[in-house]
């Protein structure tokens, strides 16, 4: 997908309203605000990082920031365009919980390789627990990235190979209500 021209053409607003489920005029309030904020048409890797920082000032946002990076750079050309950007977006803000799933399974499957295993989860967990610092209060079975690893896999894996399919991840997830709470949050417009 490569780098944003500054401005977004007419084919490119329909192609883009074709393939997300945001209006022709959200496409343009946030192709407006990226440009604002990302002048090159590129968001860097870096600059995503510090995006985190604001949210999650209290931890260290930076190995969490790093992974979802890698999953919005879709062409892997170490930018996020405003396509790249917006198509992410679309399906995290307004997917539904399906596609929502299906998102956070190739962010968890660090090597791509159709499988989640209790390490790529592990290495999650693990950035997901230093990105929030002490802002949660869990429960002692899950106040460690190992315990709460353990714990999802012990439902998941029904298969009992030690490593997660999309389907597994998919059936195990929305008997998870922390996990479809956290996939139904919308950002508002």
């Amino acid at each position: 997908m490569g780098k944003s021209p500054s401005k977004l053409s007419a084919s490119d607003i329909k192609e883009i309203q074709d393939s997300t489920y945001f209006d022709k005029r959200e496409i343009q309030q946030w192709h407006k605000d990226f440009m604002k904020d990302c002048p090159s048409g590129a968001l860097r890797r870096e600059e995503f990082q510090t995006i985190y920082h604001q949210f999650f000032p209290n931890g260290d946002p930076s190995k969490f920031a790093g992974f979802v990076f890698n999953v919005f750079d879709s062409d892997k050309d170490g930018y996020i365009s405003f396509k790249e950007f917006i198509s992410a977006l679309s399906v995290t803000s307004r997917g539904s919980l399906d596609e929502k799933l299906d998102w956070a399974f190739n962010l968890y499957d660090l090597d791509h390789d159709g499988f989640i295993t209790k390490k790529e989860m592990l290495d999650i967990v693990d950035a997901i627990y230093k990105m929030v610092g002490n802002m949660l209060d869990l429960p002692s079975d899950e106040d460690t990235p190992e315990k709460r690893v353990n714990k999802i896999f012990g439902q998941m894996d029904t298969s009992g190979r030690g490593k997660l399919n999309k389907e597994e991840f998919r059936e195990g997830s929305k008997c998870d209500p922390w996990i479809v709470q956290a996939l139904s949050l919308e950002i508002p417009q």
